[in-house]
């Protein structure tokens, strides 16, 4: 069986996280192809200057405004999409925060947060609209990952954990989902220039615009299999690595990053 792909004509498409960075663009992106986008997000001004941005797109961009961690506010965000704009065939669960993570200094509250929204924030948008494409027999769902997942990385303790943690999710998932005609890929950008990125103080090696990323992730959602990941030139490197030797990666990867050079911060007191 063919599994379902979205299409404008057979309902909405719901963006998480689409008041900046590839959210907002593929929300954009996703209005001038016909789509009805429902885009959700916490920041109510930048959400409706999104709105105005759209004008004159094939399709439209309705604002809803709600946080991925709050549970019963994600249900009825769904519930009031499918009320007033129709059904849900496309979901984007993009919403994400990223806080570097070191060892020197661990805080309890830079993973709970970062799993409140990145993991949480996902199953709580996941499971109420997994309901009703199950009962229509048709979806698709793309959830935002990282290359991160792959293995881990220097300050990426909570932020590649959680990533991993939606690549594992979404490959358990998929025995089940494609029996029900629901589509769902696991989405493995690189680095993205969007304000999430723009706190880094590193070198981000193949760092994308966001408009080349947005059009990167509609071709997959158009045509991709279960795993959308760009750019090659960082995704094929990393995923040889993850076939390396443990030893032999932990070496490479301080190498390659400065680690072995980074000195420690104090820690802040609370």
């Amino acid at each position: 069986m063919t599994l379902y792909r979205a299409d404008p004509k057979d309902g909405v498409a719901w963006i998480t996280g689409a008041s900046t960075g590839l959210g907002r663009q593929l929300a954009l992106d996703l209005a001038r192809e016909g789509f009805v986008v429902a885009a959700m997000a916490r920041d109510e001004e930048r959400l409706l200057t999104l709105v105005e941005e759209a004008a004159g797109a094939r399709g439209r961009i309705v604002p809803y405004f709600c946080d991925v961690t709050d549970e019963r506010g994600m249900e009825r965000t769904v519930a009031a999409i499918e009320k007033e704009l129709g059904p849900i065939v496309l979901t984007v669960l993009n919403a994400g925060i990223y806080s570097a993570t070191h060892g020197e200094r661990l805080e309890t509250y830079n993973f709970t947060t970062t799993y409140g929204v990145n993991l949480l924030g996902v199953i709580y948008g996941l499971v109420p609209v997994a309901d009703l494409m199950r009962d229509r027999g048709r979806g698709q769902i793309a959830i935002i990952g990282s290359v991160t997942s792959y293995f881990g990385l220097p300050a990426a303790g909570a932020y590649g954990s959680s990533k991993a943690a939606l690549h594992s999710l979404a490959q358990s998932l998929r025995y089940d989902f494609d029996k029900l005609n629901i589509r769902l890929q696991i989405v493995n950008p690189g680095f993205i220039d969007t304000p999430l990125t723009a706190k880094n103080r590193f070198t981000m090696p193949g760092l994308l615009a966001v408009e080349d990323a947005s059009r990167r992730l509609l071709r997959g959602l158009r045509k991709g299999g279960f795993e959308i990941a760009f750019p090659r030139r960082m995704v094929w490197p990393t995923r040889i690595m993850r076939f390396l030797p443990e030893a032999l990666r932990y070496r490479i990867m301080r190498r390659i990053t400065g680690w072995d050079g980074r000195r420690f911060g104090t820690r802040s007191k609370r």
